[in-house]
């Protein structure tokens, strides 16, 4: 098992910058599967970036240039920099890790932070 939280949301204007952070309760070395999702009021929860388990990183068209995701092992943590942001960013981010392989896989997800930018 492991524990997400998030932290790093808030209201941004928009072109500026937010980084969030997603600690995890325990190593996050060996998980390969993490990555941020995001939902917006009234739309269904879509990744934004993720690590998947094969080393590629899978990214929303729309954050592309923009976003970046990486990882600090020593610090079991993964990122979030959000660059240029967009009113469209606005959702609520969640972490998420995959444990386990197959149909015996398990998603984790944190509790989410709030992001807000306005235009």
């Amino acid at each position: 098992q492991v524990q997400l939280v998030e932290s790093g949301g808030g209201l941004v204007q928009a072109g500026g910058s937010l980084r969030l952070s997603c600690a995890a309760s325990r190593s996050i070395y060996s998980i390969n599967a993490m990555g941020w999702y995001r939902q917006a009021p009234g739309k269904q929860r879509e990744l934004v970036a993720g690590f998947t388990r094969g080393g590629s990183t899978n990214w929303a068209d729309s954050v592309k240039g923009r976003f970046t995701i990486f990882r600090d092992n020593a610090q079991n943590t993964l990122y979030l920099q959000m660059n240029s942001l967009k009113p469209e960013d606005t959702a609520v981010y969640y972490c998420n890790a995959v444990l386990g392989y197959g149909l015996g896989s398990v998603d984790y997800w944190g509790q989410g932070t709030q992001v807000a930018v306005s235009s």
